[in-house]
C-alpha cells in the first residue's frame, strides 16, 4: 500500500508517503521553496517524496489530508464575524478545490481521506512511539473544532476520551503572549519559552483571571482579554494591557526585566495547565507512558515538567509536532 498525506494552506504545508506502514519519505515544502513556514500546497514536496520512491500519483492507493476543511470553515463562519469572509473566500480558492489540485498536480482523481486535525496528531505521537499502549495528549492552537484532545492508543487503535473545544487554547494563550511581548505569531513561541528562563515568574496570579485551570484537567480562557476569534489581526484587547499593567511591547523596543517575568509567569501557567492535563490523560486511560503532540509540544521545557513529575514511565513527543506532522499522521493513519 503507497499512501500519500497532506498538510497545507495554514502553516509548514508538508507530504509524507507511507509504504506497507512504513515510512518512505516525507518533507516539508519550506525546504525545497526556501519561504519559511510556507503555507502553500506541497506541490514540491510531493513531487520529492514520489521521486525518492519512483512512484506516480497513479502508484497511490490513497491520499489522506491532515484536516476537514468543512468542519473548520463552519467554526470560522460560526465564531469569526469579521474574518468570515475572508475565509469563505480562502476557502473556496484552496481547500475547497483541494482534490482538483491534486489530480491536476499528479493524475491522482479518486478522492481524499480527511481526518480529524487532532486525530493526525495523534497518530502522528503514537505510531511511530516505542510503545503498544499509551495515553496520547495533542494541544494546539485550534484545529476543527478542538484545541486539546485526550486518546488512549493501544496496538493498532486509537480512540478519542476527551476535548477542549476553541475558543479555549493553550497554544493561543500562548500565541497571545507570544504578540504582547512582541515576537512573531506561529514563529516567536520559542522565544518567549527562551525569554522565560530569565525571568522570574512573579506574575502567575494575574493569569488566574486569564486562565481557570479545573480538577479535570480542563480549562477555559476569559473571552474579555483576547480578540483572536473576532479580528483577521490581533490577538489580545486592551484590557489584557490593562490586567498585566504594562503596554505592549513593540518588536524594536528593549527587552525589560518585567518583559522577562511575565514570560516566565506564562510560561509557568502552561506548564501547570499541561501537568493538570498529563495527569487526567493518566487518570482517563490508565495507560503508563504518553504520546505528545501539536505545536505546544514544542515547547521542551513544559515537556521536561512532564517528564520530571513521575506521572508516566514513558514519554515520547513527535519531533515534528506542529501541523507539518499532520501529513505523517494522516498517511500513518489511513
Amino acid at each position: 500500500m503507497n499512501i500519500l498525506g497532506l498538510s497545507c494552506y495554514y502553516h509548514d504545508s508538508a507530504a509524507c508517503l507511507v509504504r506497507d506502514g512504513i515510512v518512505a519519505a516525507a518533507i516539508e515544502e519550506e525546504r525545497l521553496t526556501r519561504k519559511k513556514h510556507d503555507s502553500s500546497f506541497p506541490l514540491n514536496a510531493i513531487r520529492h517524496c514520489l521521486a525518492e520512491q519512483g512512484l506516480s500519483g497513479g502508484d497511490l492507493d490513497a491520499v489522506a489530508f491532515y484536516e476537514k476543511p468543512l468542519s473548520k470553515l463552519e467554526r470560522a463562519l460560526m465564531t469569526s464575524g469579521d474574518l468570515a469572509a475572508w475565509n469563505i473566500d480562502h476557502f473556496i480558492s484552496a481547500s475547497a478545490r483541494l482534490e482538483e489540485t491534486i489530480a491536476e498536480a499528479i493524475g491522482y482523481d479518486r478522492g481524499l481521506l480527511y481526518l480529524e486535525h487532532h486525530l493526525s496528531h495523534a497518530a502522528a505521537a503514537f505510531y511511530p512511539s516505542p510503545f503498544e499502549d499509551a495515553a496520547i495528549l495533542t494541544v494546539d492552537g485550534v484545529g476543527e473544532w478542538a484545541t486539546t484532545a485526550i486518546f488512549a492508543g493501544q496496538g493498532g487503535r486509537i480512540d478519542q476520551r476527551s476535548e477542549i473545544r476553541y475558543p479555549d487554547s493553550l497554544g493561543l494563550l500562548y500565541s497571545a503572549m507570544t504578540a504582547f511581548l512582541g515576537f512573531e505569531v506561529n514563529e516567536g513561541e520559542y522565544k518567549l519559552m527562551g525569554l522565560a528562563s530569565y525571568g522570574r515568574p512573579r506574575h502567575t496570579a494575574l493569569f488566574e483571571r486569564v486562565i481557570r485551570l479545573h480538577p479535570d484537567g480542563s480549562f477555559r480562557l476569559s473571552p474579555e482579554f483576547f480578540s483572536y476569534a473576532h479580528h483577521r489581526d490581533g490577538m489580545f484587547t486592551p484590557a489584557l494591557a490593562d490586567l498585566l499593567g504594562m503596554a505592549p511591547r513593540q518588536p524594536h523596543e528593549a527587552i525589560g526585566q518585567r518583559h522577562m517575568d511575565m514570560a516566565a509567569s506564562i510560561q509557568a501557567v502552561l506548564e501547570q495547565a499541561l501537568l493538570n492535563l498529563a495527569g487526567a490523560a493518566r487518570r482517563i486511560t490508565g495507560a503508563r507512558n504518553l504520546c505528545m503532540a501539536g505545536g505546544v509540544a514544542h515547547n521542551v521545557v513544559a515537556n521536561a515538567a512532564i517528564r520530571d513529575s513521575g506521572l508516566f514511565e514513558g514519554l515520547f513527543i513527535q519531533p515534528a509536532a506542529g501541523d507539518s506532522g499532520g501529513a505523517l499522521g494522516a498517511a500513518l493513519y489511513a
